[in-house]
């Protein structure tokens, strides 16, 4: 059984999209602005957690059998249709979570080169809001 990914697909992809809609001109650019402050930001605290943890999680999808009860229309002698119930194996994609093992060597290095790339982010990011805070002043 294949996996339908057409209903998670357009969930993801129109969410950004309804989210940025409701923001004011301000806080698209400062978001604008920030990005890549925000990325780094949020790969150092999975860095750090790792750390703190000694593992990492990661996520894979898992076809697993589910029981449940369907049901089928016939017809009896007659030519009426009926509703039967009957029990039934249905497969259903789960995200199963694990742990994987980390190098706490390479964890600290990837964390240390998060902490300096941050730290060289910030002034432009504190520069951009800056300038988003002067073009799109908020009124309240």
């Amino acid at each position: 059984m294949t996996r339908n990914r057409a209903p998670r697909l357009v969930f993801a992809l129109a969410l950004p999209l309804f989210l940025a809609a409701c923001a004011t001109e301000q806080e698209r650019c400062i978001s604008q602005q920030t990005r890549e402050y925000r990325v780094v930001s949020n790969l150092l605290a999975q860095v750090q957690g790792n750390l703190d943890r000694g593992y990492a999680w990661q996520e894979r999808e898992v076809l697993r059998p589910v029981y449940r009860m369907c049901r089928d229309v016939i017809r009896d002698r007659n030519g009426n249709h009926r509703i039967i119930e009957r029990g039934c194996w249905e497969d259903r994609w789960d995200t199963e979570r694990y742990r994987v093992p980390i190098d706490p060597a390479v964890e600290t290095r990837k964390r240390d080169n998060l902490v300096a790339r941050k730290a060289a982010l910030e002034p432009r990011a504190r520069a951009g809001i800056a300038a988003c805070r002067s073009a799109y002043p908020e009124n309240g």
